[in-house]
């Protein structure tokens, strides 16, 4: 049967599934990188010991938040007023109430796993360039049991939303779709990373045929999937696999395939970018809010590209209040 993206459900709420990270955000000089001994601009996975030593030869205050690509793209839903839930795996500790106390802050309903390995979490050192150099520690959000993610998790949520770093855990994202399914919620994707895609295409594309209505993807992320340079070629090919399919284009906009038709949505500001990180993120709570509460495509996407703009003219993936009254407005 073919899929459509027909709400079945009266609500709005919005769940996600991924990773549950705390992002430490540390604002330094070049030299502290180079001193590091990782290349600047890279991410690097490390246990707590290597992120505890990096900290203590800063003078800087860090700033903790909750990360995580799904996690960032549903706290953005919640400060949209919108109802929103997120599932994921933490430490049971210090760090971990942290990342649980703020999710509920940002309006977000937590539905979280406690273990016994740390709270995982992710060391960003920002240069004056605006770049960022990463060290992460995965704890125990790559130990979410597959068994706890049930259809009754989503039995008032509308939809859905997974991150494609799932994908690196075969056995978990299956049970989050089939949950999804048997709820009779929308579902939707964001591809990630090119790097996601090439490691997982032997089950990535059955996986989008069966159970994805919304497909997000950059132009890395699109290419490795489809295997084709032309965009547009592109996103006809995403738009087989899904009914509704996105092209995130930075700074070019996007482009969003659905009901036959194709909507370019361009940048919603003139400003320069401070930092692109948590961009696509926060451009996904734009576009999920806006079908979830009826507005045509285009218009969704209208609000993703503000969202996105936004979170491009601070450093992390939190748009602050003023920000909100924007998009808000824009509404």
């Amino acid at each position: 049967m073919e899929k459509t993206v027909k709400k079945q459900k009266d609500s709005t709420l919005i769940a996600g599934v991924g990773s549950a990270l705390l992002d430490i955000l540390l604002t330094e000089s070049d030299d502290f990188v180079s001193q590091t001994g990782a290349a600047k601009g890279g991410m690097t996975l490390v246990e707590t010991e290597r992120i505890e030593k990096i900290l203590s030869t800063t003078e800087q205050t860090p700033s903790l938040v909750p990360g995580g690509s799904a996690c960032n793209t549903i706290i953005g839903i919640g400060n949209l007023a919108q109802k929103a839930r997120f599932l994921g795996k933490r430490g049971d500790d210090d760090l971990g109430e942290v990342f649980e106390r703020a999710l509920t802050q940002f309006n977000v309903d937590p539905l979280l796993e406690k273990g016994t390995t740390a709270t995982g979490r992710v060391l960003s050192v920002i240069t004056p360039d605006a770049q960022r150099t990463m060290f992460t520690y995965l704890g125990a959000s790559s130990e979410t049991d597959p068994q706890t993610i049930t259809a009754d998790k989503f039995a008032d949520v509308a939809l859905v939303h997974l991150e494609g770093y799932l994908l690196f855990n075969e056995e978990l994202i299956l049970a989050a779709l089939k949950a999804a399914k048997e709820a009779n919620t929308l579902i939707s994707l964001d591809l990630a990373s090119f790097t996601v895609v090439e490691a997982s295409k032997n089950i990535l594309t059955d996986i989008v045929n069966e159970y994805v209505d919304i497909l997000l993807a950059n132009e890395d992320e699109a290419k490795a999937y489809t295997g084709i340079e032309d965009e547009m070629k592109s996103l006809e090919e995403l738009s087989k696999a899904a009914p509704i399919a996105v092209l995130k284009r930075g700074k070019r906009g996007s482009l969003i395939a659905g009901d036959g038709e194709v909507h370019t949505i361009g940048i919603m500001g003139s400003g320069e970018a401070i930092d692109t990180t948590g961009a696509g993120d926060l451009w996904a709570s734009g576009f999920l809010y806006g079908l979830i509460n009826g507005y045509s495509l285009e218009k969704s996407g209208t609000i993703g590209a503000a969202c996105g703009y936004e979170v491009c003219q601070v450093i992390g993936a939190h748009i602050p209040e003023d920000g909100w009254a924007r998009i808000k407005k824009a509404i």
